[in-house]
Order: C-alpha cells, then structure tokens, then sequence
C-alpha cells in the first residue's frame, strides 16, 4: 500500500479473511477514495473513485446475470475505482469483457458486507483505529498459524504476517540485539535476530514485539525438538569424559542404548573463548549458550547434506566440545572436523566481537569410549596450550606421532604426571614467571646434553648468563645433570611442564 493513499491491490492483501478475490481487470495501482454500500438500483448515485459494494436486496438471493452487467454499466460510467459483489456470483463473458474494456475491477468477497465496508473506510482513512485492526489481526492469524504447527514454523509465521499486515515482515541478523529487546527472535535467551518490517507503517509497529515473541516461542520449541535428543547424549559425553576408567564398559553400554555410537572413531575439537584484554575473564553463560547453538545449527545442516558423520556439541564448564563420530579408518577426519569447527569460530566472533578470541585444539581420531576420552585430552591440552603460550585464536593441531603425543599419554595418567610434577616442584616457589624462565632454561640445557654454548644460542643469551642459571637451578632441585638417568627424567619433566602449564 503506498504511504500517501490506499490502493486496490493493497486493500485486498489485507482483506484475507474476507475472501475477497478478482473476478476481472486488474487492481495494481487503482487509487480508493473511500468505500460506499448501494443497492443494485443505486448505484448510479455511486462516487467517482470509491470502492462500491453491492448485493441484491434480500438475504441469499443471487444476482441475475442482466443485474450484474446493469451494475457494471452504472459503476462504469460513474467512474468507480471497483465493484465488489458481496455475494457468490459467476461472472458471465459478457460482463467479463465490459468491464475490461472500461478498466473496471470487479471483485467478489464472503461475509458479512457492512464489515467488510467498516474495514476498508479504516484502509482509505489511514488512521489510528485502521492501524489497529490490522495490528490485531495480523496477532490473531500469527497464533493461529503457530498452533496449527506447520512444518517450516518460521516461514509459515512470517509469511502469515506479512499478509496480515500488508508490509513484508523478515529476520535479520544483527550480532547486537539483546533478548531484552522489543523485535529481538530468541532461542530461550539466545537471540538469533531481529524482526522487521521492510518500510515504515503503524500497524506493523504495534504488531512486531508480539509477532516477535510468538516467533521466538515457535522457533524455540522447533529448535527443542530437534535438538533435545542431541543435547541428552550430550550429558553422557561429559559422563565418559569425567568418569574413572573402571565404568567405562557400563557407562559405554547405556551410551549406545541412547544412541552415542561408542564404538565408532572420535575425533574432539576443544573451544576456549578467552577475552584479549582480560585473561581471567570468561564467556557469559548467554555467549556460551549462542555459540552452542549456532554450532548444532551447523552440524545439523552437514547432517542434512548427506554428510556420513554423527556430531555432537557438548558444553563443558567455560568451554565447547564439538566431537564427530564415524567408521574406524575414515580419511581426513581431523580435516573435516577442522572445518567445521572453522566455520563455528566464524559465526562466534561476529557474535561476541573482536575482543573475544576462540581458541581451538584438535585430538587425533581414536577408537572406542577410551578413544573419545583421549583425544578430548589431546584437544583440551593442545587449547590450553595455546593460550597458555599467548597465542590466542590459533586452531593446535596434535600430532599423531611424535613426542607431543606422548606428552600427552603421560599427561593423560595422574600417576605418571604427578611424578614428573615432583622433580620440578622446587622450582614453582620462584613464582609463575621466575618457574617457566628457569624450566626452559633448563630444558634448552639438557636436551642439548648439557652443551652451554648450544643452550645460550637457542635461549639467545650468553653462555655465562646460562651457565650462571644452571648453577642456581641446580642447587635448587639438589640434582645432579651430569647424571644421564637424571638428565632424561628432567628433560621428560620439563617438557610435560610447558605442554600442560595453563593447567
């Protein structure tokens, strides 16, 4: 409708519960002054650009075909903008070809005359009360199409509305809306959108918070039901993850009942969203919750292209899982993981901003439930490795032969880790930055078989200022370095120590 004056065509976009549809000629652009009701027999008295409603006196009666062509002369040559014949007709050939000649619509429409009358002299006049009646109805059809429940829920809302409202209603994506906000779509309290209208109008302003909750309402529960069963298996991954190894066969067999293929291979990606400007500060639960869902959103659309994979995004503490399941043996497993996950950083900064960094690491694929559990540490180890080394927003990649791996397996074992732990213990009384200056002092020293002038040159110092820090580090550990058992126990400590530190 235009901004300035009513037009057919607009007026029968919102008149869908009045059934009105075109007999003939066409209603694009046609101007309506205002609306009338006349009797057959009156409407030569008809007003020149006004929408005229007639029917033939007497409930039920039909009109006559000679009464129809009489009332399409009479319309025409008082210059109406268009007849609506307020009851059923068939419009013969005659009055067909009359009435397109003369540029004349002729319309036909259900219900009760005088309301539809009521409701386009609201149209022409633009007003306050016109605004509302569009407002209430576009309310009324929206919650009848969401308790219907179609199939696309959010196409179907948005598709009712705007034919409601005569004005396009869509979702855009805007990373600022807060769930707090009149027009804001929301998955609980995740906003996913903004509704708006696609130009300026009253009744689409009174409309849209109310279209915008039975929306976010709708899409919610669409989003439940898609992906509740997904969330469930979920928990029993955080179970096999955090369990002692002694239930994994049992929690392994109620896995499987629930539908989370154990027995499969596994490869973990571990997310760890870390704000730039302040280290100790974590995702919201909000953020958190945004990035889990647009993470499902996107595993859901692999899945749907045909992809042979089962995924799953677990939320774990101030971090995100994404875990994908195949066959033993698939190729390039860690590589389609990867681009997945790439794909979810993508969306989760232009989310969070630019002050926020994800951080990602990727286990190796492995077998079974004790697979799962070792390459989720593989990942969480090579994320937290990472911001630990001040490379925040890298993606780490394990490596699948070589000594990190290992590391990794002695890291894996509380026993073991704590061992090593020991041998360096003396050191952590320095304090964090002293401790790590001195561990890889001492790590360039002995893997270089205590060579000074090789240690100073990977530390880029002088051989005395090394020497000078050996001494002090022996002396604090009570070790002896020339001893070759001592020196590979130390070297192993050493390097576990500046793998698993952010721990």
């Amino acid at each position: 409708m235009a901004q300035d004056r009513a037009t057919l065509d607009g007026i029968i976009e919102q008149a869908e519960r009045f059934d009105v549809a075109v007999l003939t000629g066409d209603p694009g652009g046609v101007v309506v002054e205002g609306v009338q009701m006349l009797a057959v027999n009156d409407l030569a008295t008809a007003s020149r650009g006004h929408l005229v409603i007639t029917s033939q006196p007497g409930a039920g009666a039909p009109l006559h075909a000679y009464q129809i062509d009489i009332a399409i002369r009479r319309c025409i040559a008082a210059e109406v903008a268009a007849l609506v014949l307020a009851a059923p007709v068939t419009l013969a050939e005659t009055a067909r070809v009359l009435a397109e000649r003369a540029g004349l619509p002729v319309l036909t429409a259900d219900g009760a005359p005088s309301e539809l009358a009521v409701f386009v002299d609201r149209c022409v006049r633009r007003g306050a009360a016109e605004a509302i009646a569009r407002a209430e109805h576009a309310i009324a059809t929206v919650c009848a199409v969401a308790e219907a429940g179609a199939a696309d829920v959010r196409a179907a809302l948005l598709d009712a509305a705007t034919s409601a409202l005569g004005v396009r209603l869509s979702v855009r994506e805007d990373p600022g809306v807060r769930w707090t906000d009149p027009d804001a779509v929301c998955i609980g309290e995740v906003p996913i959108g903004r509704l708006v209208a696609e130009r300026r109008d009253p009744a689409a302003a009174i409309a849209l918070p109310v279209v915008a909750a039975v929306l976010s309402r709708a899409v919610a529960r669409e989003s439940q039901d898609r992906y509740g069963p997904v969330r469930s298996r979920a928990d029993l991954v955080i179970e096999l993850l955090l369990a002692e190894s002694s239930r994994l066969d049992a929690l392994g067999v109620d896995a499987a009942r629930a539908g989370l293929p154990v027995q499969l291979s596994h490869s973990v990606a571990w997310v760890s969203p870390r704000h730039r400007g302040d280290g100790t500060r974590r995702a919201s639960p909000a953020q958190l919750a945004a990035l889990e869902l647009r993470a499902l959103q996107l595993v859901d659309e692999r899945s749907a292209g045909g992809h042979d994979e089962t995924w799953h995004v677990v939320g774990f503490h101030d971090d995100l899982l994404m875990v994908v399941s195949e066959e033993p043996g698939a190729p390039d497993q860690q590589r389609r993981l990867r681009e997945v996950v790439d794909r979810v950083v993508e969306v989760a900064s232009s989310i969070t901003g630019e002050d926020w960094a994800f951080t990602v690491g990727l286990g190796t694929p492995q077998n079974g439930a004790s697979g799962l559990r070792q390459s989720a540490t593989e990942a969480r180890i090579a994320a937290e490795s990472a911001v630990a080394g001040g490379r925040l927003g890298a993606t780490v990649v394990t490596d699948v032969t070589g000594l990190r791996r290992v590391l990794l397996d002695f890291s894996a074992s509380p026993l073991s880790r704590t061992l090593l732990d020991d041998v360096l213990a003396p050191l952590d009384a320095l304090g964090p930055e002293r401790c790590l200056v001195a561990v890889r002092t001492l790590l360039a020293y002995v893997s270089t078989r205590n060579s000074l002038a090789r240690a100073a040159a990977a530390l880029t110092l002088h051989p005395n200022a090394v020497n000078y820090r050996i001494r002090r580090i022996e002396q604090t550990l009570n070790l002896d370095l020339d001893d070759p058992d001592t020196r590979f126990s130390v070297e192993l400590a050493c390097r576990l120590r500046l793998v698993t530190r952010a721990r």
